[in-house]
């Protein structure tokens, strides 16, 4: 065995993981320069373990001690060997290499405990401070790979990451819901008189769909303000934000009238790669 297999297998761990629990991310990896593929995998990774610990574990304290161990070791205190996790030895790597900021990375990692608990999102402004803290930040991130910071890239993120997290959290209800979570804001619940314990149970409703429908506006509203900002960032900063032309797939799905909230809906990853193929190639991400 040679010097460079256990870094080819960090690299290839990482592409896997992201290949099995985030594939449209994954996919819009494949239109990018090597470089930027391998640290944009290993920060899609580092996203997928953060995300995937609340189904990991039963009980919220053995989720905050994993979490912990994440933010310990981008501290640079971890316990135990940093070498041995493929997905920490890429993600410093690709820290190193890009110079990425570490703060966000943690800042991450600590808003996912919410996850852990079974507390109901309490405001719209709550669900928009939990989503700019993951899905804009890693955007941002994404974003910081390919190009300088700037504050036209900034807003971009913080848009691209509202429209599609708020798509995930429409996504997500049955999974959600099965397990008496939520992520839908309590205050839009209320305002249209929704009970959460008929969103437990399953029972479709014209006041949830009035709940999604709201939510299906607001998330319309950042795509559209992110898709206008697209054209104001460099060509080369574009293609971090690929996963944007899912999104807007996803929400055009989830508008549909009659569509059942309860009926999990997986996307053909046949039509997520010609999603994002068919957006690479667009004026949008290339002009």
């Amino acid at each position: 065995m040679n010097s460079t297999t256990p870094v080819a297998d960090n690299e290839a761990f990482c592409a896997d993981l992201v290949r099995s629990h985030d594939f449209p991310r994954y996919a819009a990896t494949l239109f990018v320069p090597a470089v930027e593929r391998r640290a944009l995998l290993a920060l899609y990774a580092f996203n997928v373990e953060i995300v995937r610990v609340r189904d990991q574990v039963s009980q919220p304290l053995p989720g905050e001690i994993r979490l912990q161990w994440w933010t310990d070791m981008l501290s640079g205190h971890a316990h135990g060997s940093v070498e041995g996790n493929p997905v920490a030895a890429e993600l410093l790597r690709a820290i190193r290499d890009f110079e990425v900021p570490v703060e966000p990375l943690s800042l991450l990692a600590d808003e996912h405990q919410f996850d852990l608990y079974n507390d109901p999102m309490p405001t719209m402004t709550a669900l928009e401070g939990y989503l700019s803290a993951t899905c804009s930040a890693l955007f941002t991130l994404a974003a910081r790979i390919m190009a300088p910071p700037s504050e036209a890239v900034e807003h971009l993120a913080r848009h691209a990451g509202l429209a599609q997290g708020i798509a995930q959290v429409i996504t997500n209800l049955p999974r959600d819901a099965a397990h008496r979570q939520l992520f839908l804001p309590q205050q839009i619940l209320d305002s249209h008189d929704c009970g959460m314990e008929d969103v437990f149970a399953g029972k479709e409703s014209s006041n949830l769909g009035a709940v999604l429908d709201q939510l299906v506006s607001e998330a319309q509203q950042h795509l559209a303000t992110a898709i206008s900002v697209l054209a104001e960032v460099p060509p080369s900063v574009r293609p971090a934000f690929l996963p944007l032309s899912q999104a807007r797939a996803d929400l055009k799905r989830l508008s549909r009238p009659r569509r059942n909230p309860f009926a999990p809906q997986p996307a053909s990853r046949l039509r997520t790669l010609w999603t994002l193929w068919r957006a690479s190639r667009s004026r949008e991400f290339t002009k």
